[in-house]
């Protein structure tokens, strides 16, 4: 499990072709690898990728086609948000999030409005039921606040803080970014739409 609050941007230096998928050297030198170890967590623009080797500030990981199919950002070099996994002592900053990738977005708007910047993006249409005026929602690995919602689009105001210290700050209109829905939503569909 994430909290969606981003630990530091690192770059995805190398990539290696595997027979399904690919492993991919992720250079962090602005995240403290101090306690991570093979086996564990780090979400990376929001999927959660297991690390399986690691070296300085450095480390490696593999990422499936299936992952591949169904994300962006992972299958070439370039900045990307990084999270380690919460421990159940963390403090919850942002809202709970598993790395898991509902859906791929297309940014519609990134304009400066003020201090900060508007974000408009269209979600997948089976996605968009579960996004909700001030809901919770995760893009790029980022916990974010619904502002508004209309159809298949909702909007995002970004403080300054959030744009200088995630890769959002490179967005523009045609951008494409992970989605995850927020978990509470998941749920209670299921339980909506279950039968007994």
């Amino acid at each position: 499990m994430f909290s969606g609050i981003v630990a530091a941007v690192g770059r995805i230096a190398h990539l290696q072709a595997l027979e399904k998928g690919l492993r991919l050297t992720v250079e962090a030198p602005g995240l403290d690898l101090s306690d991570v170890a093979p086996g564990d967590s780090i979400a990376h623009g929001g999927v959660c990728l297991t690390v399986i080797e690691k070296a300085g500030a450095a480390y490696k990981v593999d990422v499936s086609r299936e992952t591949l199919d169904c994300t962006v950002g992972l299958d070439a070099p370039g900045e990307v948000n990084l999270e380690k996994a919460l421990r159940l002592a963390d403090r919850l900053g942002g809202h709970l999030v598993t790395g898991h990738v509902d859906g791929v977005g297309e940014v519609l708007k990134f304009e400066r409005i003020g201090e900060s910047h508007e974000l408009l993006v269209r979600a997948p249409k089976p996605l968009a039921k579960y996004i909700a005026r001030k809901g919770s929602i995760t893009v790029d690995g980022v916990s974010l606040t619904v502002n508004r919602v209309a159809g298949t689009d909702f909007s995002i105001n970004l403080i300054p803080h959030t744009v200088t210290v995630t890769t959002l700050k490179r967005l523009q209109a045609g951008s494409r970014v992970n989605l995850e829905i927020d978990l509470v939503a998941r749920y209670i569909e299921r339980m909506m739409t279950a039968e007994n």
